[in-house]
């Protein structure tokens, strides 16, 4: 019967889990670009009390065998990349990536992070930079007497300038994308980084090698579904407490059976 309490307990353990990244997820509902994530599990060891296929007597050979598990634990956290709904901004410089694809923006020490977050600035020397100040990368510069900024859906940035309202090309945006997506690193400020598991970024073109498009004046919501993370929640929220029954249950049995044990 203590092997009751142990296997109850991972699965309350479990549980917690399974609302700590609800929690996350709901909190993260109006982040631009963030997706969602979500736990999975694996089975624990089993007890082998009797190895199937068996003999039981001569010439019968036991169909299946006897095995009690011993729980569970959590073995990953994936992100689901799917596509968040557009949100118009109507701002020039907020860009939506649509389909596959990462804006690469560069850390102060040099190094490479990521991010499908496209409510770019521009910083004091003209530079787009995203929300956290990082910049872009490619570096583009928009000049100081710009008008008006337009990007296409292939990234060529084109500034306005002037009395005359001259149009030139200050540089292009690109994408990155990865073998495994979900194998990139969650660091906070919606940013990820490369790992062993993500493979390689490739970068290139946006419309081009698969790569997605940008749409001018929008930013990707999250893909955060509300009444998915709630229906979530409650299942969870049930799951933790049959699993403490089960405890509950345990110990009264053992009480029981101690009580008559002892005459």
């Amino acid at each position: 019967m203590l092997r009751a309490f142990s296997t109850a307990a991972t699965g309350m353990n479990a549980q917690q889990m399974v609302v700590d990244n609800i929690a996350n997820n709901l909190a993260n509902l109006n982040t631009a670009g963030f997706k969602r994530a979500q736990v999975d599990f694996q089975d624990l060891m089993y007890l082998q009390l009797a190895e199937p296929g068996r003999e039981v007597s001569a010439g019968i050979v036991a169909p299946t065998g006897m095995e009690i598990g011993c729980g569970v634990r959590m073995s990953s956290t994936l992100k689901v990349f799917t596509q968040g709904e557009a949100d118009n901004t109507e701002r020039n410089l907020d860009v939506m990536i649509e389909g596959d694809g990462f804006l690469q923006v560069t850390l102060p020490n040099g190094e490479n992070r990521y991010t499908r977050d496209g409510s770019l600035r521009a910083n004091a020397n003209g530079q787009l930079v995203t929300a956290g100040g990082y910049q872009l990368s490619p570096s583009i510069t928009i000049p100081t007497n710009a008008r008006t900024v337009a990007i296409g859906q292939d990234g060529t940035v084109t500034v306005f300038a002037g009395a005359a309202n001259t149009p030139s090309v200050t540089g292009q945006i690109q994408l990155a994308r990865f073998p495994n997506a979900s194998g990139l690193r969650a660091e906070g400020e919606n940013l990820l980084s490369e790992t062993t598991a993500s493979g390689t970024a490739v970068t290139g073109t946006p419309g081009l090698d698969g790569l997605g498009t940008l749409r001018q004046g929008f930013l990707e919501r999250s893909n955060v579904q509300m009444v998915r993370e709630l229906v979530s929640l409650i299942t969870a929220q049930r799951a933790y407490e049959i699993n403490s029954r089960a405890i509950r249950a345990g110990d009264e049995m053992l009480t029981t059976a101690n009580r008559l044990a002892g005459g």
